[in-house]
């Protein structure tokens, strides 16, 4: 008995011990941001061959932390008159509100005045305006031309928060390169595309076939989340002595993590929930991204192929100006985009990024691969890692004139760190003919308009069979 008693406690400090080193910050899906991410990402080593010099930069980047938009912050409104009932009601049937936490009572949204949602906050800037920094430090041989809108183009969607991403990143990136007040700042141009028509940037609005999938299976996305909602909606409501609902609980997550995030804020609705709880509720959104944007079909990343194209083309226009030995300052070094999650996600699924070789070659194949496992179980897809805020790919394109066998090869960084592609044999510096025959061509079969064109003569779009099922 003596025995149990130790093991029991021991597994009680363990736990304790675990739940204290828990950050909920690193855990709130695309949600997390850009320094909690990496943070916690997994990288691989840094081993450029010598004599490898880069000669040209890809970027496709998520904008910056933003606000609640304003459809979510009138929710939060709700949520607010909605837990007022629940104390109400506690109180009016004798109950004691011992463990209510203090800040839930009288609540109201820090949001509840605002007119306009969906801004980059200034915490985006931060993250946008040093990643541009950053950028320029680590590859001088690449920004060392003067700016030119050409040599560097800036491109964003037509979206505030990525335009405005884009600008930060361009204030940094071009930071005392220009004549411009105390700070030398320099002017630059941020180009965007017609909402309408940006199949590069925003295919996801643009694929008729896409949308029609996506609503078809947001039903059985919220089917699928049911269960945990559930077990921890009954888990609050023994915890705390307030008849909460499903509802409820999927609001007081979405403050939790507009709280920790924006707010930074972890003592509030965050601290309603056990790292156990939160892991599964994190795992829920990484599910719903799965299916909705990434792997879980391949609609979700092959309408992406012009943004694959337009980044394969970009450096054969580099190799073809080095071969050709044009004049520096004559030929564009660094191609920077600024989107959103719905860009980063399909395109990191182009890349393979995240998969093993088995699973890179079923999607090669457009064979259905296994959702995210459920927690305790460890996966690789996290929207934390995958799409945080800031969250970004960089293909380095370098030219390696020593090398026999390829002289251009292509790195991919992802959120600044080495990452292996299963495309190229785990490796994270792939030769360009390889890269472009291993990863990119399997998609570029695939046209945009016939993997989104609906056709007129097709029946009304019925409900895809789910493989979650």
């Amino acid at each position: 008995m003596f025995a149990i008693s130790i093991l029991v406690l021991l597994s009680i400090t363990a736990q304790l011990t675990a739940d204290h080193g828990f950050d909920v910050r690193h855990h709130l899906s695309t949600v997390t941001t850009y320094d909690a991410a990496k943070d916690i990402v997994k990288a691989s080593a840094n081993n450029i061959p010598d004599g490898c010099t880069p000669i040209h930069l890809n970027l496709v980047a998520r904008h910056g932390a933003r606000s609640p938009t304003i459809k979510r912050m009138r929710e939060l409104d709700k949520l607010a008159s909605h837990l007022e009932e629940l104390i109400k009601d506690a109180e009016e049937q004798k109950m004691s509100l011992e463990k209510v936490p203090l800040w839930l009572r009288g609540w109201k949204s820090p949001w509840r005045a605002k007119l306009k949602g969906g801004e980059l906050i200034t915490k985006g800037e931060e993250e946008m305006y040093n990643l541009g920094i950053r950028i320029r430090e680590r590859f001088p041989e690449l920004f060392e031309e003067e700016y030119h809108p050409d040599v560097y183009p800036i491109k964003a969607t037509q979206v505030p928060r990525a335009s405005a991403s884009a600008v930060a990143f361009g204030i940094g990136f071009l930071s005392e390169k220009g004549t411009l007040g105390p700070a030398r700042h320099r002017a630059f141009a941020v180009t965007s595309e017609s909402r309408a028509s940006d199949i590069i940037l925003r295919f996801h609005d643009c694929c008729g076939k896409y949308k029609a999938f996506r609503k078809s299976q947001e039903p059985a996305v919220d089917k699928l989340k049911e269960s945990v909602l559930d077990e921890i909606t009954s888990a609050l409501t023994s915890r705390y002595g307030l008849n909460f609902t499903r509802k409820n609980v999927a609001m007081l997550w979405f403050l939790c993590k507009q709280e920790a995030s924006v707010l930074d804020i972890t003592d509030q609705a965050c601290d309603l929930f056990s790292p156990s709880e939160v892991a599964l509720l994190e795992w829920t959104d990484d599910l719903e991204m799965f299916i909705l944007k990434g792997y879980g079909n391949s609609i979700n990343y092959r309408m992406g192929v012009p943004l694959l194209a337009d980044v394969v083309q970009s450096m054969e226009q580099a190799i073809k100006a080095k071969e050709e030995k044009h004049a520096p300052g004559s030929y564009e070094k660094a191609r920077l985009r600024f989107a959103h999650a719905e860009t980063v996600v399909p395109f990191t699924c182009l890349l393979g990024l995240f998969l093993d070789d088995s699973e890179f070659q079923k999607i090669q194949r457009e064979e259905s691969l296994e959702p995210p496992p459920k927690p305790p179980q460890s996966r690789n897809w996290r929207g934390s890692n995958v799409a945080p805020f800031a969250g970004n790919n960089m293909l380095v394109l370098h030219s390696c004139p020593s090398n026999s066998a390829s002289k251009y090869f292509v790195q991919v960084l992802h959120n600044e760190h080495p990452i292996p592609m299963a495309g190229c044999n785990g490796s994270d510096f792939c030769p360009f003919e390889e890269f472009k025959e291993k990863i990119v061509a399997p998609h570029l079969k695939h046209d945009y308009n016939s993997v989104c064109t609906v056709q007129p003569e097709e029946p009304e779009h019925k409900p895809a069979t789910n493989p979650f099922f």
